[in-house]
């Protein structure tokens, strides 16, 4: 039991660092509803992200399959998880564009009503392409860290009540915050990237990608308490 608690907490650990992606994707899509409509957004896209993992653990001889050579073209070999990397990387590349383009580019008055234009219907199909994406990803590199199963589930079920507790905050923040909005946009761009880039079998260590972002980040909140310390004076 012992020796299983330090690969379970290595497990979490790495949950809850891929599950910020989550995070910060359902965040920015639960920004166009309605407030009422956000948390419900957040609760059943993570909800969704364990019930998928818990499933697709049951059928984990099937998932490593995904990781055998299906074709080779241009002497680079192709898996059923490296499609599935390539599309939810130029998914998530195609998204966070889009949204920084109508951050920053759109005049107020060009902008359509978010509410109107964006169901929740249509941004739970959304929340739900990319947690397949990465709940496949997630449990092929879980299975490298561990062989038992109650290990893994149990790292899945707590890795969302911790991202369920986290998520709101991390929402109202990126909310509030519409320097931080395009922070963290430009960090899903990035995952789109690495993603994409995982696929064609060239893969990117999230070491490096997380710690750019996390020196963006300090440096985007040095900023804001500069530019509020000269308003306070």
């Amino acid at each position: 039991m012992i020796d299983a608690l330090v690969p379970l907490i290595s497990l979490i650990a790495l949950e809850v660092i891929l599950g910020i992606d989550n995070i910060i994707f359902i965040s920015i899509l639960a920004d166009k509803l309605p407030e009422n409509q956000r948390a419900k957004l957040r609760f059943y896209g993570i909800g969704l992200a364990m019930v998928m993992r818990l499933i697709l653990l049951a059928f984990i001889a099937w998932i490593l399959k995904l990781d055998h050579t299906l074709f080779t073209i241009f002497e680079i070999d192709f898996s059923g998880k490296g499609l599935i990397l390539i599309i939810g990387g130029l998914f998530l590349i195609y998204k966070s564009t889009k949204e920084i383009y109508h951050k920053t580019e759109l005049k107020e008055n060009e902008d359509i009503p978010q509410t109107k234009s964006a169901g929740f219907g249509k941004m739970l199909v959304e929340v739900m392409l990319l947690d397949l994406v990465f709940s496949i990803d997630s449990i092929i590199t879980a299975v490298g860290m561990v062989q038992e199963l109650w290990v893994m589930y149990t790292a899945v079920i707590v890795t969302v009540i911790i991202m369920l507790i986290a998520s709101k905050p991390i929402s109202e923040f990126i909310r509030k915050h519409p320097s931080f909005k395009i922070l963290a946009l430009s960090f899903l761009m990035m995952i789109g990237v690495s993603l994409l880039a995982e696929g064609f079998h060239f893969e990117i260590p999230k070491g490096y990608i997380y710690f750019s972002m996390a020196f963006a980040f300090l440096v985007d909140i040095i900023q804001m308490k500069t530019i509020k310390s000269k308003h306070n004076s």
